[in-house]
């Protein structure tokens, strides 16, 4: 890898094709912040630091290392979004927090354009779990990393290519709430027949034995910066 392993933060103006966002690639190593921005508003609500696996014309992958300092939605009186009724869930006044990734770390992939974006998970002790195709907005790429929209509807993944929708009821539930219109939701349903399609064909990423990828031990946990909601001078997808 880059640099040996060790990891670096990468700006706009290096050379060498090392940089990030508009001007070209990260390198192995960078840390960049991937986020998303709210559902109903301009600012962000979740900002994880990340480290650059592999960026090119192809794929984006990062790992989230566990321990990793992240930014989350929480509800202005501190309840936690997950157990709040779904009837409340999207209109009760939300506010942000700081806290740190629980459990195993988690590998994403993206390849450029695709309105999906595909994370692995493990069980400790590296056991493969499942992936994750989480429905999006195509990454949009700046200096300081990658942004996004969620869009509610996600596919789980099983190690035996078996494939089931998850959060239905939620993606239900934001259009109940104006949170998505009705077009939105269409190309949001068809993005999902699309991840299907490719799960059926198995192609890659699921493919391309990324189950079997470990984290170069000479990463160092990237730090979340203070302005982890600073909005990007120069966007790109």
């Amino acid at each position: 890898m880059a640099d040996g392993g060790a990891v670096r933060r990468v700006t706009r103006g290096e050379t060498g094709g090392a940089t990030g966002g508009a001007a070209g690639f990260w390198a192995p190593g960078s840390q960049i912040l991937w986020r998303y921005r709210e559902n109903a508003g301009p600012g962000f609500h979740i900002a994880r630091p990340v480290t650059v696996v592999r960026d090119d014309e192809e794929l984006l992958a990062v790992w989230l290392a566990p321990g990793t300092e992240c930014v989350r939605p929480v509800f202005a009186d501190g309840g936690r979004v997950a157990e709040e009724p779904l009837e409340t869930r999207y209109t009760k006044p939300r506010t942000v927090r700081r806290g740190h990734w629980f459990g195993t770390g988690v590998l994403k992939l993206a390849r450029p354009g695709r309105p999906w974006s595909v994370w692995l998970f493990w069980e400790p002790g590296w056991q493969f779990k499942n992936w994750y195709v989480n429905l999006e907005q195509p990454l949009s790429r700046w200096d300081g990393g990658v942004d996004s929209e969620d869009h509610f509807l996600d596919i789980s993944v099983d190690p035996d290519r078996s494939w089931r929708w998850l959060d239905e009821d939620e993606f239900a539930q934001a259009q109940r709430d104006g949170l998505m219109d009705a077009e939105t939701a269409e190309r949001v349903r068809a993005a999902g027949a699309a991840a299907v399609a490719s799960v059926r064909a198995w192609e890659p990423p699921f493919s391309d034995g990324w189950q079997h990828w470990r984290p170069d031990p000479a990463w160092a946990v990237p730090s979340l910066p203070e302005d982890w909601d600073r909005t990007p001078a120069h966007v790109s997808t």
